[in-house]
């Protein structure tokens, strides 16, 4: 039985449910506490529990698993309608990462992507976004590589007399 039932006031319960329950009432005790404010309280077939009473969604957390000093390194929680914003910024911080590194190594950041990934809670069959990842391909120029030499070579031995200024 929740509080609000046993109390029959208007009061807030632990749960961050707001409402009225008359005592006496059988709703009471079937009722399940509002975990996720502002979400739907309708079950869909099959599942569990509502969105707005899931207790997965509360519970859910995010940690990022790369070596790179960015946000999320401990686990986190982040609400569902969040988590798709915090993800993307998240993602950027790798991106912005991959441009420092290159910048500092005489790299070029030939392709950066993100993406977002999402999923669908088990127990109340929301869409969540689940994670992300970044894929970026750096070019370092290597001027001591004897490869590059060479190629520089040819390079200026196909090049020379190409442009030719003729003034008549």
């Amino acid at each position: 039985m929740s509080i609000i039932g046993a109390i029959g006031s208007g009061i807030t319960n632990f749960w961050g449910y707001s409402g009225y329950t008359p005592l006496g009432s059988t709703e009471a005790s079937e009722a399940k506490p509002i975990l996720n404010p502002n979400e739907s309280t309708e079950k869909s077939p099959g599942k569990l529990s509502s969105p707005a009473e899931c207790e997965t969604c509360k519970n859910r957390k995010y940690q990022d698993g790369s070596d790179e000093m960015v946000s999320f390194k401990s686990a986190q929680h982040i609400s569902p309608q969040a988590a798709a914003a915090r993800v993307r910024g998240h993602e950027a911080e790798h991106v912005g990462n991959a441009y420092k590194k290159a910048a500092m190594n005489n790299g070029k950041v030939l392709q950066a992507s993100v993406s977002i990934k999402t999923a669908i809670c088990p127990e109340c069959g929301r869409t969540y976004v689940c994670g992300g990842t970044t894929a970026t391909k750096i070019k370092y120029s290597n001027e001591e590589n004897p490869y590059q030499k060479a190629r520089k070579s040819i390079d200026r031995q196909a090049l020379v007399g190409a442009n030719v200024d003729v003034a008549c």
